[in-house]
């Protein structure tokens, strides 16, 4: 059973599953509420419906402007009308995940396990959860839509390991899949680089074991050098240098500079305050315990962990077309990883095409104007549809 409730003050968009979801961990979470957004329409046959999967810090806000931020639909030049993910042929769902902070059930929804004070949150009393989880949430969303089987699930970073745990839990519901930027499991440098983010948000004084929301603050330091740090991830030295160089804000040690003295604690290199800015920004609309909850799942990630380390099995048999994309540039999950999955999904005889973007943007590359990119995104999905008959 579920319900769909409409757009209030305050509120999103979502499906309500009274039932709940069966998580990895052994806990049934229940209720569920999976926030998400659509766009385009649903064809007569219910056969033109990709399921678009946000990366760690997006949501289902994918192309329309933000209620929150007030800012542009994250991949709002990919999807539209005439652009490679085409809302004049495919109806397009995108959901929060399950964990998250944007409406869908996560560490500040009101905690429902019977052991709640009134009006007590998850916190960080939430179950642990994977991107199998996830996925499952997901899944439950699109049959409550009365979808059977989607076209495509498409995805980067984050969003491409859901994609890819959707093709390995249920193969059988889509004919294609694309994950973007993204890997079979996650690094153990990908698992440090969390890791330090993590322990500057619990080493905030505002944190307070997790139940910051009881004194009315948050960790904004902590959740603030995370994100600083995870976007550093996010971009290459050769777009680091481009926008920013060594130009300063404030002047060399002992000087004058354009804004004044300097200071040892204040913002010398312009890189320093674009990332102050990155970090400030995000505290407003993201939630600490999210943060913790999201990156453990990520770490988790490991498409091979059920078949004793050969990603091969995991994919046996399927009918599934796999377009796998990387970026030259992209250091977090490099071309390698891309490589490693893809021929994994060879020996496993599937169907798949392998795309390598040349290009100096890093793994933001698949958010930012990159035309190879598009042309690959709209030839696979045209590609798949005139296979199928579809258009």
């Amino acid at each position: 059973m579920n319900s769909t409730t409409p757009l209030t003050v305050g509120e999103h968009p979502h499906a309500s599953f009274p039932e709940g979801v069966e998580l990895d961990c052994g806990v049934t979470l229940a209720p569920v509420d999976i926030a998400y957004c659509t766009y385009g329409q649903l064809s007569a046959n219910k056969d033109n419906a990709i399921l678009i999967c946000h990366a760690f810090t997006g949501d289902q806000y994918v192309a329309e402007t933000h209620p929150l931020t007030g800012k542009p639909g994250w991949w709002e030049r990919m999807v539209g009308p005439g652009k490679p993910i085409d809302t004049n042929r495919f109806f397009v769902i995108c959901s929060n995940v399950l964990g998250g902070c944007m409406g869908s059930t996560g560490p500040r929804s009101p905690r429902t396990d019977g052991q709640e004070a009134p009006g007590e949150l998850w916190g960080t009393a939430f179950p642990p959860i994977t991107i199998r989880d996830m996925v499952r949430a997901q899944h439950k969303l699109v049959r409550s839509l009365g979808i059977e089987r989607l076209f495509a699930v498409v995805g980067g970073s984050m969003g491409g390991m859901q994609v890819l745990e959707w093709a390995v839990t249920y193969p059988q519901m889509m004919r294609a899949v694309m994950p973007i930027a993204t890997a079979p499991f996650h690094s153990a440098q990908n698992i440090a680089f969390n890791e330090v983010g993590r322990q500057a948000i619990i080493a905030d004084p505002d944190w307070r074991g997790g139940r910051y929301w009881e004194a009315g603050v948050v960790p904004a330091r902590g959740l603030a050098v995370a994100r600083m740090m995870a976007h550093i991830t996010y971009l290459s030295e050769e777009v680091l240098t481009r926008k920013f160089g060594r130009r300063m804000r404030r002047g060399p040690v002992g000087g004058q500079g354009p804004e004044g003295p300097v200071s040892t604690f204040g913002d010398i290199f312009e890189v320093e305050s674009y990332l102050r800015y990155q970090g400030s920004s995000f505290v407003r609309r993201f939630d600490a315990n999210s943060y913790l909850s999201i990156t453990r799942a990520m770490d988790w990630f490991d498409i091979a962990a059920d078949h004793d380390g050969d990603l091969t099995p995991a994919f046996a048999g399927t009918a599934v077309r796999f377009c796998v994309v990387s970026f030259s540039s992209d250091w977090l999950f490099p071309t390698s990883a891309a490589r490693t999955l893809a021929r994994a999904l060879n020996r496993a005889a599937a169907n798949v095409s392998f795309v390598e973007i040349e290009t100096d943007k890093g793994h933001d590359a698949f958010l930012l104007e990159e035309p190879d990119f598009d042309r690959t995104v709209r030839g696979f999905l045209c590609g798949v549809a005139e296979h199928a008959g579809l258009f």
